[in-house]
């Protein structure tokens, strides 16, 4: 195991498989030193968990749990693609998107979940650029979304 999963499991949390693609795309690509992963739901042994918009059926703090997962998601994609998460660099962005309620505005709290993961896992690794979205829907009505690009050394 790598320094990064050792990290995952000293937390209670092991790297899950990589969820298979929905449509026509990959989970993640690797282009020169950087990997971009595909949006990640919360899809957990192959099902969501959790549907809904935020701030409706989903409390933001449930919202901020599924963004945790989503990034754990998003791990393991990168690692489908180098082999050994201990390759990443630095996280350098998350782009999160939030089903939203139509008052719903508390999007940057709720990827706090993917980005606090990243820095709890990559220590100053895992400090990175962001952007929070909300939308109307998400794909199976995943409340979160979430995707990464990694700098590999």
């Amino acid at each position: 195991m790598s320094a990064v999963e050792d990290k995952l499991a000293s937390l209670g949390m092991t790297l899950p498989d990589v969820v298979p693609p929905l449509a026509a795309y990959q989970p993640a690509v690797q282009s020169g030193v950087y990997v971009y992963t595909s949006g990640q739901l919360p899809m957990v042994g192959g099902k969501l968990t959790v549907t809904g918009k935020v701030g409706a059926e989903v409390t933001p703090e449930e919202a901020k749990d599924l963004a945790r997962t989503c990034a754990l998601n998003a791990l393991a994609a990168v690692k489908s693609v180098v082999g050994d998460l201990d390759r990443i660099k630095r996280v350098v962005k998350v782009v999160g998107f939030v089903a939203s309620a139509s008052d719903f505005t508390g999007q940057p709290a709720v990827i706090n979940g993917a980005s606090e993961l990243l820095g709890e896992v990559l220590g100053e690794k895992g400090v990175h650029a962001r952007s929070a979205v909300g939308v109307a829907v998400l794909p199976l009505d995943a409340p979160v979304e979430v995707e990464i690009q990694v700098e590999l050394v």
